[in-house]
């Protein structure tokens, strides 16, 4: 199929569970869910919906990324550089090997691409 439709991303009440990730000193773990889809002939480019609950952690990811946000507001502060808010609308992208902070202030959920970018 050459199109794959994703309807209404941001009500979709049952996502596949993903884990969690250990969130900074005085967060706990934060629950992580989320709908993958795959690019037939294209299986190193991931990319579908992203949802994690309030907190603050490390990003990990070391590919490039391209995200829009659906639901939830927080922020991200790369290292060394100025905090940048988000909520739903906007849109971030991410140089490959960014690292930094996640604070989650409500449930956010996103569309992401993420890839390698060399």
């Amino acid at each position: 199929m050459k199109v794959q439709k994703i309807t209404q991303p941001a009500t979709i009440a049952s996502m596949e569970d993903w884990g969690s990730v250990e969130g900074l000193p005085g967060t706990g773990s934060i629950g992580l869910s989320g709908l993958q889809k795959v690019i037939p002939g294209k299986e190193d480019i991931d990319t579908g919906i992203f949802e994690c609950g309030v907190g603050s952690y490390r990003r990990s990811v070391k590919q490039a990324e391209i995200m829009h946000f659906l639901n939830g507001n927080g922020s991200f502060t790369p290292d060394g550089e100025e905090t940048i808010h988000f909520k739903p609308g906007d849109s971030l992208f991410f140089e490959a090997n960014t690292e930094g902070t996640w604070v989650i202030e409500n449930t956010m959920r996103k569309l992401y691409v993420i890839f390698d970018a060399s």
